[in-house]
């Protein structure tokens, strides 16, 4: 009986030394596979890093590239297109004018009442227009003739006193935000002119130049415009005469707007990481949009995705399988990250129903949450500061980096956009880092401006100081 009594005692403690084996061994398995993930979020922290020298690189490497691109075509990555507007809004229109804003699957058709200096924008109504799937793939012909028939009944349902005076055509700006391949206005113009429509394309632009004018019409210092939402992009006034690779007259206003198609910039000092090299790789695009494909709503959510999918294959992040919806691209949207970047909840809720909603990953603890929202922090503030940088470039060119002496004029920078608008961490991050770089002084004459829907009037406003009529008395 002893002996049988010793026998299972020997058994019983052989038994609980393997299962504490297994415990210890566990979690040095576990100890093991929270480093590697501690590993990954490290260096992605390192290689995202944006120090105020390499941000001073990036603005110093946008100047070079903005002058390369102004003294002769293909003389840089960006292309510094000329946009033929030379006359910004000042504040003084008058009248009834025009939008047609064209993007994606629909257009909006805008009327904006315009009066001067001391009413300014007296009223402004719009339709939205929703694009038939058949007309996205057919001809040019067809998508124009059924713009200018949607042009010809928003136009028919004005009252009375909109109408023009005897002999004058209404004018319209034209926001196209593609690369102009066809000749857009000729095309346009001909389906108006084919059902009696008596309107004038006064001006062609994109949304950032509309955003310029929009932001210019409220506020005289306005001297550039960035976009920062799903994509990005920035405008500015140029001197005509700084244009060497402008051969026209120089414009009465001396000035000409300059699309900078800055989405295209690339440099050396951009902070790129594993995931922005194979993100880039396997774009519709290899090769171009460098710096859209780091600051842009488009991309940051993707990026979130690319970097947990490497600690879910590497370290078992989310246990022993990787989970099936963390191998789609872009199913984690900017708005997301921003959601879980903001979430100021104890137990981090909103990360984890993030997380189980659109990934269906769930059980997942504080420790793992607090290492996601770590790393949308990372994308985030590297994306700001980059176009902070970005920013400080176009500043740069224009000499508006440094502060004066005796002067107190201010430069405005108009921005708009849904990741600008909606990302608040991202915005204040952008906005302390330009004071940064500038330093006290210089900080207290540059302004950041949130010109909200800036481009659709801003296409309307500069239909008004490019009309045919200017400095005709009226009839």
């Amino acid at each position: 009986m002893g002996k049988v009594a010793v026998g299972a005692a020997v058994v019983c403690a052989a038994a609980v030394c393997a299962a504490a084996a297994l415990v210890v061994r566990h979690r040095m398995i576990s100890s093991r596979k929270w480093s590697r993930a501690m590993a990954i979020l490290k260096e992605f922290e390192e290689k995202c890093g944006t120090p105020i020298g390499k941000l001073r690189q990036v603005a110093d490497a946008m100047n070079v590239e903005m002058h390369a691109g102004l003294a002769s075509e293909g003389g840089s990555k960006l292309n510094m297109l000329i946009s033929f507007v030379d006359n910004l809004p000042t504040g003084d229109e008058e009248g009834l004018y025009y939008a047609l804003d064209l993007g994606g699957t629909n257009f909006r058709v805008l009327r904006v009442h315009l009066g001067g200096k001391d009413k300014g924008v007296i009223g402004q109504e719009f339709a939205e227009v929703s694009i038939p799937p058949h007309l996205m793939t057919g001809s040019s012909e067809a998508l124009f003739d059924f713009i200018a028939s949607a042009l010809a009944k928003f136009v028919a349902s004005e009252p009375e006193g909109f109408h023009p005076p005897h002999g004058r055509q209404r004018e319209l700006g034209f926001t196209f935000s593609f690369p102009v391949g066809a000749d857009v206005v000729g095309e346009l113009t001909k389906s108006m002119e084919k059902i009696g429509l008596d309107m004038r394309v006064a001006a062609l632009v994109n949304d950032t130049i509309g955003t310029l004018a929009g932001g210019r019409f409220y506020n005289q210092d306005v001297i550039a415009a960035v976009i920062l939402g799903t994509g990005t992009n920035a405008a500015y006034v140029e001197r005509a005469h700084a244009i060497p690779k402008w051969h026209g007259l120089i414009p009465k206003s001396g000035d000409m707007v300059i699309n900078m198609e800055w989405g295209n910039f690339r440099s050396s000092h951009l902070s790129l990481t594993e995931y922005d090299l194979a993100l880039d790789a396997e774009s519709l695009n290899p090769g171009e949009q460098a710096f859209e494909k780091l600051i842009s709503g488009m991309y940051l959510g993707e990026i979130l995705r690319r970097v947990l999918l490497k600690m879910a294959k590497e370290a078992d992040f989310f246990g022993d399988t990787v989970p099936p919806k963390l191998k789609v691209p872009f199913i984690l949207r900017t708005p997301d990250m921003s959601a879980m970047h903001h979430d100021t909840t104890p137990d981090l809720k909103v990360v984890g129903n993030k997380l189980k909603d659109i990934l269906e990953i769930s059980n997942t603890s504080l420790k793992m949450r607090k290492i996601v929202v770590e790393l949308c922090d990372n994308i985030a503030t590297r994306g700001a500061r980059l176009a902070a940088a970005g920013i400080l470039g176009i500043l740069k060119k224009l000499g508006r980096d440094t502060a004066k002496v005796g002067e107190k004029q201010k430069s405005v920078i108009a921005l708009d956009g849904g990741l600008f608008e909606h990302y608040t961490k991202f915005r204040e991050c952008l906005e302390s880092t330009l004071k940064e770089l500038l330093g006290e002084e210089a900080a207290e004459t540059i302004v950041i401006e949130h010109a909200n829907d800036g481009s659709g009037i801003g296409a309307a406003l500069l239909a008004a100081s490019h009309s045919q009529y200017l400095g005709v008395e009226e009839s």
